[in-house]
């Protein structure tokens, strides 16, 4: 493996772009990947999250496009990124990189005018980077012709399966022309991403850099035991951002948008730099508030699973999963968003009871232990709470005590006492109980269809019709039987 970027065999354009960038050695997916990719090979590259993936083929397709144009509606080459913010990124690369080529771009994702874009489209773009829902809406509107596409790029293939992206990129993938270069990346593979790979991938090259949804050494991973209750568990993340040293800037993910929005609301009221991420915001704001992130304008940003994937921040310091994760990919993702490029991070993750499963299907996939944090004082927390929980059982009533004076009258009976007077002793133990659960007397008005016997019971001047007196003899007469 080659230690410098000039011996992948790059073009000298690219090379100095790079250079120009602050980089002086490729990461290791980046060497195993490039030299294929410039021979035009077709790549599943698998490789965990911050690892460099989106500069493995975004430097060698700058290289191939070096010769040829673009004409009007039919791009060259195409990206695939599940998320606005993604695409965004990638877009942002690519003028880094593309900084000495004369090389057009057009970024085609949701929240953005269409007019803005078809004016783009119709100049002819040499790179389209789309996420799959706005490209099919253009493509059916007969604004872009993907028949020009030389090179495809599938990025986070894994998330374009969560997200059921995986229907759209087969329609889009039957669209493009037979004869061309097809590059996939993924941190985790699936069976679904493996049927894709191959009904569209001819021969692919294999490049996999570390073991599956492994996670960086580069983090130090902490559990944390929280209450279950909202107010409490907000508490104890505040406890903890404050506790924690060396914090710089943090992610905080929560499971749900309406739980970003007011975990962030509630970091604001108690006078902490806070924005919120997640996908029902407009993309004006989702980029203002990323940008705000990204420039340390905010020193929080409390976002669902849209900014787990892919997004470059080198510089955060730590991620706080407020809520564990659904889905155990998730957990890598999260957290892959600190201890970037060498760096040191910290993972902190808020496990309330029921997380258990949750917890073991992330522990099952990682295949390494994560330490709880202050295990002791969690652990005496524990035993407390058990404390508390057996004592409130011993003083909870239950029926079971109110019966035990009365079994314990029936047998401490005299051993002599005739069989027949057991009856008597328990009879007598039942009466006892009844009388001390027996319920208030009903109003009148529910008493209807109660037997005599029920009614006569409801008190000492009640009678079988809600009046004093004795019960009519017509009542008494045996019934007559044939």
């Amino acid at each position: 493996m080659t230690d410098t970027f000039s011996g992948l065999g790059l073009s000298s354009k690219v090379t100095d772009a790079v250079t120009a960038a602050g980089y002086t050695k490729p990461t290791e997916i980046q060497a195993q990947a490039i030299p294929h990719l410039l021979e035009k090979k077709d790549l599943i590259g698998i490789a965990q999250t911050g690892t460099g993936k989106t500069a493995s083929f975004v430097l060698p397709m700058l290289t191939l496009l070096e010769a040829g144009r673009a004409r009007a509606r039919m791009p060259r080459t195409l990206i695939l990124e599940p998320t606005r913010e993604l695409a965004a990124q990638v877009a942002e690369n690519f003028e880094k990189y593309g900084k000495n080529h004369r090389l057009s771009m057009a970024l085609i994702i949701g929240g953005v005018s269409f007019e803005d874009q078809n004016k783009k489209l119709d100049r002819g773009v040499d790179v389209l980077i789309a996420t799959p829902g706005r490209l099919l809406d253009q493509f059916d509107r007969g604004k872009i012709l993907l028949t020009g596409v030389e090179i495809l790029v599938i990025d986070e293939a894994d998330r374009m399966l969560d997200m059921g992206f995986i229907d759209d990129i087969e329609k889009i993938c039957s669209r493009l022309p037979p004869r061309r270069q097809t590059m996939l990346f993924s941190a985790t593979m699936d069976p679904q991403i493996e049927r894709l790979t191959k009904r569209f991938l001819k021969d692919p090259v294999h490049v996999q850099v570390s073991r599956t949804a492994s996670t960086a050494d580069t983090i130090d991973q902490k559990l944390v035991r929280v209450s279950s209750k909202p107010d409490e568990k907000r508490a104890a993340l505040r406890e903890r951002i404050d506790a924690s040293e060396g914090l710089t800037n943090a992610i905080i993910f929560c499971n749900r948008k309406r739980d970003v929005a007011t975990l962030a609301r509630s970091l604001q009221r108690h006078g902490y730099s806070a924005g919120a991420l997640h996908g029902d915001m407009d993309q004006k704001s989702r980029m203002e508030t990323l940008d705000a992130f990204k420039t340390n304008k905010l020193t929080l940003l409390v976002a669902s699973d849209v900014a787990a994937r892919g997004l470059d921040i080198p510089a955060v310091s730590h991620v706080f999963n407020f809520d564990v994760p659904v889905h155990a990919e998730d957990y890598v993702h999260r957290i892959g968003r600190t201890g970037r490029a060498g760096r040191k991070g910290v993972a902190y993750t808020f496990v309330a009871p029921a997380d258990s499963k949750h917890l073991d299907a992330i522990l099952k996939l990682i295949q390494k232990p994560i330490d709880w944090l202050d295990e002791a004082r969690a652990s005496a927390k524990a035993g407390n709470e058990d404390d508390a929980e057996a004592g409130s059982k011993v003083k909870r009533p239950s029926r079971r005590r109110k019966l035990a004076p009365a079994a314990e009258v029936a047998e401490s009976a005299p051993a002599a006492e005739p069989k027949a007077e057991k009856p008597n002793s328990r009879s007598k133990a039942k009466e006892d109980v009844t009388a001390e659960t027996r319920p208030q007397p009903e109003p009148q008005s529910r008493r209807r269809g109660k037997k005599v016997e029920d009614v006569a019971e409801d008190g000492p001047d009640a009678g079988p019709f809600g009046s004093a007196g004795p019960i009519p003899a017509f009542l008494l007469r045996p019934t007559r039987t044939t």
